[in-house]
């Protein structure tokens, strides 16, 4: 009954949508999608873009492995003919994005579990340094691709974030049939496997980002912070194989206490001293990619309330689209979000001290949970006012630009993961259960002197 409702209401969604595309004719492509404004609920709109962008982690996926593209062009130019290359953190995004297909029903339990399963298989014969996946790899083949060039290792970033779908996985799959048993089995011996230990650099008390076997600590890179990595800290304190020291957090990530700040802007404080970006905050991925998994709600330690931190980044954000200093068109109160992205020239990470007119429909859009009124209205503005230009087979384009006129066909799988993910995480709490129930994460939160009605 429940698949059979499923199918009904999709069916009703790709109606309206078609009548739409068929209504708009050729004279304004930025508005087709008006006619569906009155006939689709908020509920329905979330879920058809959600079922969109899983696509992109779906059918989008690169053949061989299943992972997740670093990026797909509609228009089919690639730098360097990479349009096979897998990313780590996007592929830890899109397990997540697969588990919220397989809870909607936008695919069968059992082609997901085959799916997860030919993922786990790949991921366990591509390479590894001392545990870690590297940023990039091939899709045919699991080898590095370098990400520069004394990057062509092992990056711990990347591998927080992946594992952090790995266990997501494991807890959705571990009381399922046979095969489901087995591949949670197959998730968790991949999350055994990383040697958090090792990315200390010879026992110093703060973790490093990079080690190459051919460069070794070249990139020099100590995670401090505050930004996307705290992940990574609490993934290192959990692990039962290869365990941090509770240390290495607070003189390493909370540089022994230096990462607190007392800022307020727009009437929003900041508990913590964003790296760079202390005044307003940093691209709001920063308050994505660690809590995709990890449940910011009542979340606390001796340095924040991450609920509060995130939340009001957020607010600084928008609001700062709201002022609108540079006077960019477009910017306003429905169309806000800037955060690390495709941009006019390349890529950029934006934010209000970088701001090049550009806005990132993740960065709003994967803010549902934080401010679900706002994001709403983005959502809206979006979908309904820009229309063609900027939704596609794989849901909203990475970026875009009215200032400019920039409309690119491009995706990136890091921005399209959280919107999927973080959409859910509103909705219904699912990967943020699923995260949270693991008794790994809770003792190493607790070791760490983390709060939280989770643990």
């Amino acid at each position: 009954m429940k698949k059979a409702l499923h199918f009904l209401t999709c069916l009703l969604l790709v109606l309206i949508y078609s009548a739409c595309q068929s209504e708009k004719g050729s004279e304004n492509a930025g508005n087709a999608t008006n006619a569906a404004d009155t006939l689709l609920s908020d509920d329905s709109l979330m879920t058809l873009v959600q079922e969109r962008t899983f696509q992109y982690f779906w059918e989008g996926a690169e053949p061989n492995s299943g992972l997740a593209r670093e990026r797909f062009h509609v228009d089919g130019e690639y730098p360097e003919n990479d349009k096979n290359v897998i990313t780590s953190g996007g592929s830890g995004f899109g397990l997540m994005a697969l588990l919220v297909g397989l809870e909607r029903g936008f695919i069968n339990r059992q082609e997901g579990v085959e799916r997860l399963d030919k993922i786990m298989d790949f991921l366990a014969k591509a390479d590894r340094f001392h545990g870690a996946w590297p940023h990039w790899m091939y899709g045919e083949t699991g080898k590095v691709k370098p990400f520069s060039p004394n990057d062509d290792g092992g990056d711990l970033v990347e591998t927080a974030f992946l594992v952090q779908g790995l266990l997501c996985v494991r807890q959705y799959l571990q009381e399922g049939n046979d095969q489901e048993k087995q591949v949670a089995a197959k998730a968790d011996s991949l999350w055994r496997g990383v040697e958090w230990d090792w990315y200390r650099n010879g026992g110093k008390n703060v973790l490093y980002w990079h080690w190459s076997p051919n460069h070794a600590w070249k990139m020099n890179f100590p995670l401090e912070g505050y930004n996307e990595c705290l992940i990574t800290y609490v993934l290192a304190a959990a692990s039962p194989t290869h365990s941090i020291p509770a240390e290495v957090y607070h003189e390493g990530w909370a540089r022994g206490g230096g990462i607190k700040a007392d800022v307020t802007t727009y009437g929003y404080p900041l508990t913590l001293k964003h790296n760079g970006a202390e005044q307003y905050g940093g691209p709001l991925f920063w308050a994505h990619y660690s809590y995709l998994g990890l449940n910011p709600k009542d979340l606390t330690d001796q340095y924040a309330n991450y609920w509060e931190e995130n939340k009001n980044h957020t607010l600084i954000n928008r609001q700062y689209c709201v002022e609108n200093p540079k006077n960019f068109a477009g910017y306003g109160e429905d169309c806000w979000g800037l955060t690390a992205s495709y941009s006019v020239n390349g890529y950029a990470a934006h934010r209000p001290d970088e701001d090049l007119g550009v806005i990132s429909p993740t960065a709003a859009l994967s803010s549902f949970p934080y401010t679900p009124e706002y994001s709403m209205d983005a959502l809206k503005f979006f979908y309904n006012e820009l229309g063609d230009k900027i939704m596609g087979p794989y849901g909203f384009y990475d970026a875009f630009s009215i200032e400019k006129n920039w409309y690119p066909q491009r995706y990136l799988a890091i921005d399209q993961g959280p919107i999927v993910v973080m959409m859910e995480n509103h909705r219904s709490g699912l990967l943020w259960e699923l995260f949270m129930s693991c008794p790994e994460i809770q003792e190493g939160l607790q070791k760490l002197g983390f709060e939280s009605p989770n643990i």
